[in-house]
């Protein structure tokens, strides 16, 4: 099992943790992955903060729902939703929806995604949240590079109106693709998957090491 950072910045803001903490926390934790995760700024302020991120951290870097920044980081997340739409949007099969982008083999022109036969971008990682034994299975016959399965238990940072708990062990024997756990998952939690998903477990534990400095310091 690894550690799979999940740097959401409205959580990093309110725990007041700047990018360079989060980063070097999730180095000491021997983090293999960060995913960036951001749905209230602009796209320019989500490319500047890719940027702060890139000085920081050297792994694997993935971006959350966001085709158009791509090609600034090593791959992209998206929810069951955001597959759907992008489907329907550019007229394709989600099969060929991801295959294209892990493989890099498209371009976005005018709003219009294109496939071309030569792989001219560099390969991507690609995964996608599922919830359900049924989602998993969906998930089988696509070329993914991993799944997200959650949420594990509930969390503040996302909609958990659909808790696994002890169930996730389950449908991770399900999935042909490395799971990734998601939703509430604690830094130390024992989960037989590939990947669990930590984001706000290493803010909370930022901020709690900041105010033990700050009391240390007033003694």
């Amino acid at each position: 099992m690894a550690l799979y950072a999940l740097l959401d910045f409205d959580t990093l803001q309110k725990y007041n943790v700047s990018i360079k903490e989060f980063c070097k926390k999730a180095k000491g934790l021997k983090a293999k992955i960060l995913q960036y995760r951001d749905k209230n700024s602009t796209l320019k302020e989500k490319k500047e903060r890719l940027k702060e991120i890139k000085k920081y951290w050297k792994k694997p870097l993935i971006i959350n729902d966001e085709i158009e920044l791509l090609n600034e980081t090593d791959g992209i997340h998206i929810g069951q939703e955001d597959l759907e739409h992008y489907s329907l949007k550019f007229g394709i099969s989600k099969y060929e929806f991801i295959k294209a982008i892990k493989e890099g083999s498209w371009e976005i022109k005018n709003d219009k995604f294109f496939i071309s036969s030569s792989n001219s971008k560099k390969r991507k990682i690609i995964g996608l949240s599922t919830h359900n034994k049924e989602e998993i299975l969906e998930a089988n016959s696509l070329p993914l590079s991993y799944i997200g399965l959650g949420a594990y238990r509930k969390t503040s940072t996302k909609d958990t109106s659909n808790i696994l708990g002890d169930k996730i062990i389950e449908l991770i024997n399900l999935s042909y693709h490395p799971v990734a756990v998601i939703g509430g998952v604690k830094i130390y939690d024992k989960i037989p998957a590939k990947f669990k998903v930590v984001g706000s477990d290493i803010c909370k534990l930022i901020s709690t090491q900041s105010k033990k400095k700050r009391i240390l310091k007033k003694r």
